[in-house]
């Protein structure tokens, strides 16, 4: 018996989901620009009903980060803050969620100030050491969440060995894949049961769309979420799902070129004297450098590094002029900014300076220029 073609990952990001427009031949997914359908009689439809419920458009993008992830089911959300929101409405009342103390700001701004309101309960660990998380759950955990690499000091976290604690804890395990893309790592393939994505960054790619993205294989965890999207409504619109669609199609060029551009920039820093810490999973003195390798394809476009003091960062950020001074990331431009100011403003100092994320911490997300024009502007920036 013949065997079957497996689709290669580049080959997905431009076909996957989509196909030629029935009506017309069009090779790019229309933008449905429709609330509603016809209906053919009572309880008789074409699949859709009501845009809120599902959009063609959008069920698209979300059949191609499905596949993209190796999953069975995908969900588009307005940002990646309503992607974790609907992962929040699988818990209830009491339950605890061990989760990485170094997430994005955004996340431990929610879990702290919105979901413990409502009886939540988080504890926030160094996920890097596995014991760190068995020592944490209890009779109440219910949730593993986990980021690697973490935002923004790039710490990695043993993927298949978080899903598997999880898996003995009878825990549901997540992970932000944002940093990464499912063109560097595919953890449902190690056995997370969740994956999210803030597709305003790297899926998307040209910072001009909001969206937040989930894919799985458990059936009962996607009706869970399409309820939630139903019953709450921020899904992502047609036109940003249009978006985001067309910048999967150049993910794999785009990565490739991040991953290559930062490397050269993690060099150059790793070797100017006035910056006292470069962290790069690409470099060899990154405390998982060799765990990156063993689940990564490519280190990502994320850089971190410590010029000492919040004075010497403020003078690098103004002095740059191709490296735009912004939150986000993931862009083809460059971004850089500071994290203790900015991306984690709302983490208590305390907290961000166990973390690691001191005053004189500068990230950098590493675009697709010329890197040489990149590296002359930090070069400049830092003389």
């Amino acid at each position: 018996m013949k065997k079957k073609h497996t689709y290669g990952f580049s080959t997905k990001a431009i076909h996957a989901g989509q196909k030629p427009d029935p009506a017309t031949g069009a090779v790019m997914t229309p933008v449905y620009l429709t609330s509603t359908y016809v209906q053919e009689a009572i309880g008789k439809h074409k699949g859709y009903e009501y845009s809120r419920i599902s959009n063609p458009t959008r069920t698209a993008l979300e059949d191609n980060i499905a596949a993209l992830e190796n999953g069975k089911f995908g969900a588009a959300f307005a940002s990646g803050l309503a992607a974790i929101d609907a992962i929040m409405y699988l818990l209830k009342p009491g339950d605890h969620v061990v989760m990485s103390h170094n997430v994005y700001g955004g996340t431990y701004r929610a879990a702290k100030f919105i979901y413990e309101k409502y009886g939540l309960s988080y504890t926030f660990v160094d996920t890097t050491d596995i014991e760190n998380v068995r020592r944490s759950i209890t009779e109440n955990t219910k949730m593993l969440y986990i980021e690697s690499p973490t935002n923004p000091t790039m710490e990695i976290t043993d993927i298949r060995a978080a899903a598997k604690t999880a898996k003995e804890a009878n825990l549901t395990s997540v992970i932000d894949n944002t940093f990464a893309t499912p063109y560097l790592q595919r953890p449902l393939d190690m056995g997370i049961d969740i994956v999210i994505h803030s597709a305003t960054k790297y899926l998307n790619g040209h910072s001009d769309m909001l969206g937040g993205l989930i894919a799985t294989n458990d059936r009962e965890v996607i009706d869970a979420i399409r309820f939630t999207q139903k019953s709450i409504g921020a899904i992502l619109s047609p036109f940003d799902a249009w978006l985001c669609l067309r910048g999967i199609k150049t993910l794999p060029v785009r990565m490739d070129r991040h991953n290559e551009n930062a490397q050269r920039v993690a060099e150059f820093l790793a070797g100017h004297k006035k910056v006292k810490k470069v962290i790069y999973p690409g470099l060899p003195d990154h405390p998982q450098h060799e765990l990156a390798k063993s689940q990564m394809r490519g280190f990502g476009g994320m850089i971190a590094f410590d010029v000492g003091t919040y004075r010497q960062a403020g003078a690098i950020l103004k002095k740059v002029k191709l490296c735009s001074l912004a939150e986000s990331l993931g862009g083809v431009e460059t971004l850089i900014s500071h994290p203790a100011t900015m991306t984690h403003a709302s983490v208590p100092k305390k907290d961000r300076i166990t973390s690691g994320i001191t005053d004189g911490l500068v990230r950098i997300s590493v675009g697709i220029e010329d890197v040489n024009d990149i590296i002359a502007d930090l070069e400049n920036a830092l003389r």
